[in-house]
């Protein structure tokens, strides 16, 4: 199986970012197309080496949730509401931060060469290359069906 931010199909990937307009309306949610795409930033750098957060579940709670939202085919649900969205953007339009995000997955996929290395999900705990591979594309596939890039 072929995973959405996978580097053999980030080319893909980009072609989809490049569909967003800065006036791409969401099918559900409050983000628009920018806040989307940097908050995605925000994500991929909590696993690219240039954030860092400790998961604050017990173990066996992280690991029953990385179970269920790893390993099936759970999607994310729709109107998931984490925290207040920013009232500035961190890059000045919605190209440049399109472009931002695929250097960050490339870092991911840099500082994933190290053998054995981990980041911790919020939630899940410890979570190791693969398993990053399969939650990040589910959380870009829940936000591209968001915006439309992506069939609901």
């Amino acid at each position: 199986m072929q995973y959405l931010i996978e580097k053999s199909n980030r080319h893909n990937l980009f072609k989809l970012l490049k569909k967003l307009e800065p006036t791409t309306l969401p099918l559900w949610g409050k983000m628009n197309a920018q806040q989307m795409v940097e908050h995605l930033i925000t994500n991929v750098k909590y696993t690219n080496g240039t954030f860092t957060f400790t998961c604050k579940r017990s173990p066996e709670e992280a690991n029953r949730s990385k179970q269920v939202m790893i390993y099936t085919d759970t999607p994310m649900p729709m109107n998931i509401v984490l925290g207040d969205l920013p009232s500035n953007y961190a890059y000045p339009n919605l190209s440049a931060a399109i472009e931002q995000l695929m250097k960050e997955l490339a870092t991911f996929d840099q500082h994933f060469k190290t053998p054995g290395i981990t980041e911790d999900h919020l939630s899940f705990g410890s979570m190791n290359h693969q398993e990053w591979i399969i939650w990040h594309s589910k959380h870009f596939t829940h936000h591209f069906k968001q915006f439309g890039l992506l069939s609901a």
